[in-house]
């Protein structure tokens, strides 16, 4: 008899500790196992063998013929210490579900020989640059041929006999990237996402445990887990998005798991963006890591320089026809659709609600100490910050133009897509965000989408990342502002790569196009370095407020959230803790505490305390001491 320690893949599991079980065959450690728990049978992964215990013990129900690669076994416990939490739910990221019965249905795909584009002298240089492993941030302009650069190292690697794992940040973009690697390498593509059902999940992931050939994976960020054993080459393409941050514990981000994998790999780990985060190229740079700059478009077709139109939303005189997209906009439309192109109008979904803002001259209320936008709370007629609790009175009038300061609130994208449709009735109108259906998600239309067949496309942050449509000719963002009226210390930097990706997703060598601006703030910096893609100017100056402000790279950071049943007892709770914290860390800095952005959420108040240290074994410790009824959210992306 043996008798196995088992971590239990369930987030009932609470437990930091393995479980114990026997076993009539030997299982070794690292080895997908179904155990019985609580009057269920979960799926667990094997960590050691141990000796006969002192305790009866269950046995396990069944087991995988092949363990996990070793690579990943290791990435599991590292893992534990750099995002603590409890070992079910970090399990259950390397196991899928219980094994299923059925085989991978990998229908072959008929392999035809493709011609790919020359590489460009730009792309050329890139790929020389890659030669040995190692962490590679990719800096190259939309339309300058990055997923040609992921395509070749690909094939390199294939003909090593080496996998590699291709991570995009939306599963709609999956369908692009599917198409373009197997053209190339047939049916030794395999796609992993959430969107797919549990079974095809199960199905897939035996299947690539079972491979002793190369494969390449393309997903979203939960592929970085696919049971591998030789990866060669890792890429997190459009790496600033924030939708590779997990918003659940373990709260993990793709960028250094996929950093610690390609280390136990030996391989080589691409973080390609044309608009990288700031802490990213910050730390490139500190490091002494390879930054590859591409600037050139890659596409067949002459280069075209666009150079937006910008609208003042101030000047009503331009929204004498609709009350969103100006007489601009709707001109330029109406000229693309009688030439059978393409419509993108885009929208930040994440509105601007309770904002105090100058519809006049733009100006914003934003706090003094964190130089981040106040909200609005119409019940105390206050502004109040909600990283450190700085709160004002609302100011009656706007300080800087001394007209009457408004609250702003955001259309959303539903409301754009039928004021198109009531513009141009003729037009194909097509919606995509997070509240579409399944088969009115990207991923399903990709192919009607890509070939021309939706004259008016509307949407969110989904249409910025990575499309490349050839019959688009125009691009309108609707309010270009509404990123910056969050409180939130990454509001510039989102903002800026929003408008920079969705900007070019027109002029990418397919066809002349344009792209209409409107905004409420023409003359900002920010815009005029979006309009020049300036990207050093917006990094210096961005750094230079992270650093005045003490926010990452210059820190990492904590957010610790409770909820309660009345706003007063969840106030007490966090000043409690933050005054614990502040006895027992004398070298972090405590912001708040302050309201949570979202203050009431089922029936409960969220109070939070956003800690910083330039440590961040410290932030891992305080997560371990945290008391019950905490939530927390480590390395954030944002503090909303």
């Amino acid at each position: 008899m043996w008798y196995l320690e088992v971590f239990v893949a369930d987030p009932s599991y609470q437990n930091d500790k393995p479980l114990t079980y026997s076993s009539s065959q030997r299982v070794e450690p690292g080895t997908a196992v179904t155990v019985p728990l609580r009057q269920k049978n979960r799926l667990g992964l094997v960590v050691s063998l141990v000796p006969k215990p002192r305790f009866a013990v269950k046995p396990i129900l069944q087991a995988l013929p092949r363990p996990l690669p070793l690579p990943l076994i290791k990435l599991h416990d590292w893992m534990k210490d750099y995002y603590p939490a409890p070992s079910g739910t970090i399990t259950q990221l390397f196991v899928p579900g219980l094994p299923s019965a059925k085989p991978y249905p990998n229908d072959p795909i008929s392999r035809t020989e493709t011609t790919m584009p020359p590489l460009t002298p730009e792309q050329r240089n890139v790929l020389d640059a890659i030669k040995s492993p190692g962490l590679y941030l990719l800096h190259g302009d939309t339309g300058s041929g990055k997923t040609r650069i992921y395509l070749e190292l690909a094939r390199q690697n294939f003909q090593k006999g080496r996998s590699s794992i291709i991570l995009t940040p939306e599963i709609g973009l999956t369908s692009q990237l599917t198409r373009d690697f197997q053209s190339l390498l047939g049916e030794r593509v395999v796609t992993m996402h959430s969107g797919l059902s549990e079974l095809a999940r199960r199905q897939r992931w035996q299947w690539l445990l079972e491979q002793t050939d190369p494969v390449v994976v393309i997903g979203a960020r939960s592929a970085i887990f696919s049971p591998l054993a030789n990866v060669g080459l890792i890429v997190v393409d459009e790496s600033h998005e924030t939708a590779y941050k997990q918003d659940q514990a373990p709260y993990y981000h793709v960028a250094p798991v996929a950093a610690k994998l390609a280390s136990l790999h030996n391989a080589s780990l691409l973080l390609g963006s044309a608009t990288p985060l700031v802490s990213d190229y910050f730390v490139a740079g500190a490091k002494g890591r390879p930054i590859l700059r591409m600037s050139q478009t890659a596409a067949g077709g002459a280069r075209q320089e666009i150079v937006p139109l910008i609208v003042d939303i101030k000047d009503r005189q331009q929204f004498k026809h609709s009350p969103y997209l100006s007489q601009t906009l709707i001109d330029l439309m109406a000229e693309r659709l009688k030439k059978h192109e393409q419509i993108l109008l885009f929208l930040n979904r994440r509105g601007t609600a309770r904002v105090v803002f100058c519809e006049k001259c733009g100006w914003q209320a934003s706090c003094p100490e964190c130089n981040l936008p106040l909200v609005y709370h119409h019940d105390q007629y206050i502004v109040r910050c909600h990283t450190c609790s700085f709160k004002a009175p609302t100011p009656a009038s706007c300080p800087a133009c001394r007209s009457a300061g408004v609250v702003f609130k955001s259309v959303g994208t539903k409301a754009i897509a039928d004021e198109a449709q009531r513009l141009f009735p003729e037009a194909k109108v097509m919606r995509f965000d997070t509240d579409n259906k399944k088969n009115e998600r990207l991923e399903t239309n990709y192919t009607a989408v890509h070939a021309g067949e939706v004259d008016i496309i509307v949407g969110t942050q989904t249409l910025a990342k990575g499309l490349d449509l050839p019959m688009l000719g125009l691009v309108g963002v609707v309010i270009a502002d509404t990123g910056l009226y969050f409180p939130d210390f990454s509001a510039q930097e989102r903002t800026y790569q929003l408008l920079t990706q969705v900007i070019g997703r027109v002029g990418r060598g397919h066809r002349q196009g344009n792209a209409v601006i409107q905004t409420y703030t023409p003359h900002s910096p920010l815009l005029k370095a979006i309009l020049s893609k300036n990207w050093s100017t917006f990094y210096n100056s961005e750094l230079e407020e992270r650093r005045r402000f003490l926010f990452p790279p210059f820190c990492y950071m904590l957010k610790l959230t409770c909820k309660r049943a009345s706003s007063q007892s969840s106030q007490k709770a966090a000043t409690q803790l933050a005054a614990k914290l502040a006895g027992t860390y004398p070298n972090i800095k405590i912001e708040g505490p302050a309201p949570a952005f979202h203050e009431q959420v089922q029936n409960k108040f969220a109070w939070q305390i956003v800690v910083k240290s330039r440590n961040r074994t410290t932030l891992t410790s305080i997560l371990r001491q945290l008391p019950s009824g905490w939530s927390y959210d480590i390395d954030p992306m944002n503090l909303l």
